[in-house]
């Protein structure tokens, strides 16, 4: 069964139409990048995934559970969509770390909120902030940061606070991982530490959703491609084909126009 299966989301801002009947699946431990231009809809998606945007029509499932249908769903309250939103890991261009926490509190944050809505948490309090520690300690050791746990963000580079949102994202054990262009907003010098990391989260098996405009990168860890233009999904399959060997002319103009970039 697919961990994930997204059918037939369409999403509009106004009259502008930015999802277009939008459909995909993804099994547990598969890397899916998506491409495609600037406006293509690609972070729309990614937003709509993770209940930032309430698509228009369509439905979302994980696991064989469908938790978002356009057709049956009216107001939902803050508790419900943050808790769809545990499905998902987002992490952003901009990396969004808080500046008045060290590297380890901004991923121990969203867990200990989490953690006092526990009926036990008064009486367990210091095992459970330890337990919470000791886990965000270990996310940064696995971004090969264990070393800036106590750096505030303008202490680390873009890289590293790159790398921090990357751990506080898993801190919460997400079904899919996500990612909006996790290099746009860094120096080229620095993209290789961070494309490193998601390689070797691939490499673990961490089923992934990649916006990304890094193209080898996209050959070399993906499973599937999606390649995005006007809101529509244009062509999918795996790197060998949409990257290697595009059945569609608007990928090939597409690839040939990012080459020549």
């Amino acid at each position: 069964m697919s961990i994930l299966e997204v059918r037939n989301i369409e999403k509009h801002f106004g009259d502008i139409e930015v999802l277009k009947d939008i459909s995909f699946s993804l099994e547990k431990g598969q890397s899916l990048a998506i491409i495609g231009s600037s406006g293509s809809g690609k972070t729309t998606l990614l937003r709509c995934l993770n209940f930032l945007e309430r698509p228009d029509r369509g439905s979302i499932s994980v696991h064989g559970n469908v938790i978002f249908d356009a057709c049956g769903v009216s107001a939902q309250s803050e508790e419900e969509i943050r808790r769809k939103r545990l499905h998902f890991g987002l992490v952003f261009q901009n990396f969004n770390l808080f500046p008045q926490y060290t590297a380890l509190e901004n991923i121990m944050l969203a867990g200990t909120l989490l953690a006092k809505e526990r009926p036990d948490y008064k009486a367990k309090k210091k095992e459970i902030l330890e337990k919470i520690r000791t886990q965000a300690a270990d996310l940064l050791a696995q971004v090969g940061l264990q070393t800036r746990m106590d750096n505030y963000p303008h202490q680390l580079s873009g890289g590293q606070q790159q790398r921090v949102a990357i751990a506080r994202a898993l801190a919460l054990h997400p079904d899919i991982l996500c990612f909006d262009e996790p290099t746009s907003a860094l120096d080229p010098e620095l993209t290789g530490e961070v494309l490193k990391v998601i390689r070797s989260l691939a490499d673990r098996d961490t089923t992934m959703i990649i916006v990304t405009h890094e193209m080898d990168f996209a050959r070399d860890v993906a499973d599937q491609i999606i390649f995005m233009d006007e809101g529509l999904i244009v062509e999918q399959g795996p790197p060998e084909q949409v990257i290697g060997n595009p059945q569609e002319e608007r990928t090939r103009q597409f690839l040939n126009h990012f080459s020549k970039g």
